[in-house]
């Protein structure tokens, strides 16, 4: 879990004003891959038979080589170059410190287990977390396919050898087992370099717009006894529940173990604080370490919000929030019943306010009731919804705490997202691996940081678009002459039927046109 956070951090780039690409897949490497990594003139020459049904092997060479997108000679090429650079941002949040944490408990839990350290190192360490990044990235079947000679996976296979990492993977550890006393602490085996990482996290510059919500670290095993838990409406519906702090843009800032009774050992709770649900309790622990509270607001939904927990935040440390909220937890309100407001048709609402904290009912699809203490009604808005009667989309009155509450509750479903993209494989009889190896799975979103510590969305890059090829003259396209077919390796679209691909382009006129016992496109478009 503990590496699933980290990455979940490592995601967004606080510092850069680009998009860092496939998750930091130079990481500590750019020494040790460049000195071990095959030459292209020692690449082993197979032949055509042996290359059917073979994975193409990679070299390191072959990443380093790719265009920069960001110069204009490169603009049409697919392929990104891994920076350096992304090497200095993972380093700000899993520093050294934590890695020679893990080798030092690495050797001793070797030396406890078998009488002899393997005597790991840093640096080895390093690599083995390198190699788990690449194996989130490019996937294979079997973790032994990376090092097989024939889908030899070069990047991964010439960072160590097989058996090594697997026997890094077997004693991999992060506390001593032997100093493990009655504390009610029941992640104690990954305690340290957790908190170690949380620290981290709390030196992120802070948007003042934060979202709360809680996060499954994936895990099936039966050996974490209770705390494993089940979500039925997340990804991993089975493992490990955090709560996490986060921006609306992905970036989490703090997080929380999820372990039953003992969840708030270590955090300090005033009487007051003692008394609210869970959920309430959540959010204060994880809003106590916010660095602007009087400038800050809080988005979550109704498992965490009630009118108490509005009111509490604004008077202990003065942060606003607004969230959506049961119908039982409204303190009292009276408001329209749901049969009422929805006569009124879609876009009524109803509303009541006190000491105050505004409590709205609007009717959309159904009706949703919302607490804040940030913004009201005003200015109305619309918002555009699809009718039935009139087969077309309408626009329907909107309070406006509605699109501020859309806009900024989705940055831990946004981290979770981007957590999916390439997951660091994980599985191991030990219930602690997962959840270490899950820090290491976020991934790079584009984003704009300005001078300040407001962050900004830049839009997101459109998929290109490549135009059909233009007409030739019709003095060239209808004179008889030099019409020849020409077969292209890459297939195009006719340019004359609107759906057609054909791999064969006029010679002299130099579009795709269609040449099959079907389509005669070859023939039509060159007679008038």
């Amino acid at each position: 879990m503990m590496i699933m956070t980290v990455s979940r951090i490592l995601i967004i780039s606080q510092h850069k004003q680009r998009r860092l690409g496939t998750p930091l897949l130079t990481l500590w490497m750019r020494k040790k891959l460049l000195q071990q990594a095959h030459p292209p003139n020692q690449c082993p020459i197979r032949r055509r038979e042996e290359e059917k049904n073979v994975l193409k092997t990679i070299s390191l060479a072959e990443l380093e080589d790719s265009p920069d997108l960001t110069s204009p000679l490169s603009q049409n090429k697919g392929r990104r170059i891994w920076k350096y650079e992304d090497i200095d941002y993972f380093k700000t949040l899993f520093t050294d410190k934590m890695i020679e944490h893990i080798a030092h408990h690495t050797n001793l839990y070797s030396a406890q287990e078998l009488e002899d350290p393997i005597k790991t190192s840093p640096d080895e360490i390093e690599d083995f977390l390198a190699v788990l990044l690449f194996m989130g990235v490019f996937t294979f079947p079997a973790i032994e396919d990376y090092w097989h000679h024939k889908p030899r996976f070069n990047v991964i296979a010439d960072i160590m050898p097989r058996k090594r990492f697997t026997l890094l993977r077997r004693f991999i550890h992060f506390k001593d087992n032997q100093q493990c006393n009655a504390s009610p602490d029941r992640f104690y085996k990954i305690r340290p370099l957790f908190e170690m990482l949380r620290e981290q996290c709390l030196l992120i510059p802070s948007t003042y717009k934060h979202s709360v919500d809680e996060v499954m670290v994936g895990y099936k095993g039966t050996r974490a006894g209770p705390l494993h838990q089940y979500i039925a409406n997340k990804p991993d519906k089975w493992g490990f529940k955090l709560f996490c702090r986060a921006s609306s843009c992905g970036i989490i800032y703090d997080l929380l173990l999820y372990q039953g009774a003992s969840t708030f050992f270590s955090v300090t709770l005033s009487e007051q604080e003692q008394v609210l649900p869970l959920g309430a309790k959540l959010v204060t622990a994880l809003c106590k370490t916010i660095a602007l509270p009087q400038l800050s607001v809080v988005f979550c939904d109704n498992y965490f919000i009630n009118f108490n927990l509005v009111q509490s935040l604004h008077a202990t440390l003065g942060i606003k929030c607004i969230g959506t909220v049961q119908p039982n937890r409204m303190s009292g309100a009276l408001l329209m019943t749901d049969k009422e407001l929805m006569k009124k048709g879609r876009g009524a609402f109803d509303y009541r306010s006190a000491e105050g904290v505004i409590t709205v009912k609007w009717f959309d699809n159904k009706c949703i009731n919302l607490l804040s203490n940030v913004c009201g009604i005003e200015p109305l808005s619309t918002v555009k919804r699809w009718s039935k009667e009139a087969h077309t989309k309408i626009n329907i009155p909107c309070p406006s705490l509605i699109p501020a509450y859309n806009d900024h509750v989705g940055g831990i479903d946004l981290s979770d997202m981007l957590v999916h993209l390439y997951k660091t494989p994980a599985k191991s009889r030990r219930w602690y691996i997962p959840l270490d190896c899950g820090l290491l799975n976020e991934k790079p979103i584009t984003q704009k940081v300005s001078s300040g510590s407001r962050t900004q969305f830049e839009p997101s890059q459109k998929k290109r678009y490549t135009p059909r090829p233009s007409r030739p003259q019709p003095d060239v396209q209808y004179d008889n002459c030099g019409h020849l077919p020409l077969h292209c390796d890459k297939r195009g679209w006719c340019n004359l039927c609107p759906k057609g691909v054909s791999r064969w382009k006029c010679q002299k006129c130099m579009v795709f046109l269609c040449l099959n016992a079907n389509q005669q496109c070859f023939v039509v478009y060159h007679q008038k």
